[in-house]
This record gives structure tokens, C-alpha cells and sequence, in this order.
């Protein structure tokens, strides 16, 4: 039986890498998505390979409407039919209460997390009912629902969009044979944070969470495997929490 071919956007760093390397390990093929660190791209492409899957990375801003369909145009090109994608591309800005934030940090945010979801939904929806079906697995946050006060209330909106985008398009892909649902990591112990002007964040938050610690990036990519596989065939419209209780 052909392999299945997945796209996983942001799949150089963090949650995404660890994805490819979980996707590949279950073999998948894979298309990396990466918007500027070629360098991390490549490291992640040589483990999927390593596999023994077929991998090909793609530099791609999924704010972009051009960049989402050369994305998917390669896919299908060097790959065959797409039939997962990971909505995992997103961006934070720096911690700020949303007085302070800057208009530029929230257009980002918004058309990053937001109209980027939405291009590579539309143009899975098109590819995945053209071919017989697939399934979507949109990277979301418990951001959306604890709202991040303080931290970044833009980006928990940017997330609570990602539920109900996540909800709408299952009943609306339904029909098609295709299934969407959503992963929503709690603390995970990323560079994510380091980024965002804070690396020892995930340590210093670890007591509020009752399990005790932070997430791994590898336990949010089991459970995107999960939803991409057979054994979640029924299900779909899900917003899956894998955050340590938080």
C-alpha cells in the first residue's frame, strides 16, 4: 500500500520536528514546512530520511497564499496525493499585556496562526475531496481557553479561532471523506519560549500544572499521530488537550 503523504507546516523546530520524526516513524512521507531556518529544516529532513520515508522541505510563509500553494503543488508533485496535513506553523510575538503590544506583533500573529490555518485548510479541503479523502490536524493551544492574561491574549484569540475553525470544518468536510480535528498543547518545553523573550519560562510555570512538569514536544506529536491514523477513524471535530491537567 502507497505511504501516507503528510504536510507538516513549522516542521523544523519543536513540536513540528518532533512530528516529522514521529510521522516518519510511522511511515508517512513528509513535507517539511519551514519559513526561515534552513538549517534546523535540514537536521529535521536527515532524521525523517533516516526512517527510511521520503521527505522533501519546502521554504514556505503560510501567511502567504502563493507560498500555500507552491507548498502543495510540491507535495503532490514530488510526493503523490496529499493526505494529511499538520496546521503547526505559528508564531507568538513577544509577552506583552495587550496594551503594550505592538499593531505589527498582532497582524502577525493573526496572519500566521489565523489566515495561515485557513489557506492550507481550503487548499487541503480541495486536494484531499479531489483524491477520496485525508485528514487535517490543526496545532491549537490551552491558550484559547485560559486566555493567557498578561502573557498574550492575541495569540489565545488566534487559538480559540483554531477550535472553531477545527469544529466548523469537520462538519463541513465531513461528506467528503475528510476528518479535521486539533491538538491543544499546554506548557510545552520549547525554544518557543526562548523566543518569545522568556526561555525559563516552562521551569518557573512547572507548579501550576498538575502533573508537575512541562509537556514534550514528542508528547504532542503522538497524539497528532494518533489523530492521523486509522485508529481515529471515527473521529473528528475534536479538540484533543494534552496538557498536563492545566
Amino acid at each position: 500500500m502507497a505511504r501516507p503523504v503528510t504536510i507538516v507546516t513549522g516542521g523544523s523546530r519543536g513540536i513540528g520536528a518532533a512530528t516529522c520524526a514521529r510521522l516518519a516513524a510511522d511511515g508517512h512521507d513528509l513535507v517539511l514546512g519551514y519559513v526561515s531556518n534552513e538549517r534546523a529544516a535540514r537536521e529535521a529532513a536527515e532524521a525523517v530520511l533516516a526512517a527510511g520515508v521520503r521527505c522533501v522541505t519546502v521554504r514556505a510563509d503560510t501567511s502567504q497564499e502563493a507560498d500555500v500553494e507552491r507548498l502543495f503543488d510540491t507535495a503532490s508533485a514530488e510526493l503523490g496525493p496529499v493526505t494529511g496535513l499538520v496546521n503547526n506553523a505559528g508564531v507568538t510575538g513577544p509577552l506583552t499585556r495587550l496594551a503594550d503590544a505592538r499593531t505589527e506583533d498582532l497582524r502577525r500573529v493573526l496572519d500566521v496562526n489565523l489566515l495561515g490555518y485557513l489557506l492550507c485548510c481550503r487548499r487541503a479541503a480541495r486536494d484531499m475531496a479531489a483524491s477520496g479523502g485525508g485528514a487535517i490536524v490543526n496545532v491549537s493551544s490551552a491558550a484559547a481557553t485560559l486566555g493567557s492574561p498578561g502573557d498574550y491574549v492575541h495569540y489565545a484569540a488566534s487559538k480559540a479561532a483554531t477550535d472553531t475553525l477545527t469544529i466548523g470544518l469537520s462538519k463541513e468536510l465531513g461528506q467528503d471523506g475528510i476528518r479535521v480535528n486539533a491538538v491543544s498543547p499546554g506548557l510545552i518545553d520549547t525554544d518557543m519560549h526562548a523566543t518569545m523573550g522568556d526561555p525559563g519560562r516552562p521551569a518557573r510555570m512547572a507548579d501550576s500544572i498538575p502533573l508537575g512538569r512541562p509537556g514534550r514536544a514528542s508528547e504532542i506529536a503522538a497524539a497528532v499521530s494518533w489523530l492521523l491514523s486509522p485508529d481515529a477513524s471515527y473521529t473528528t471535530g475534536a479538540v484533543l488537550r494534552v496538557s498536563g491537567g492545566r
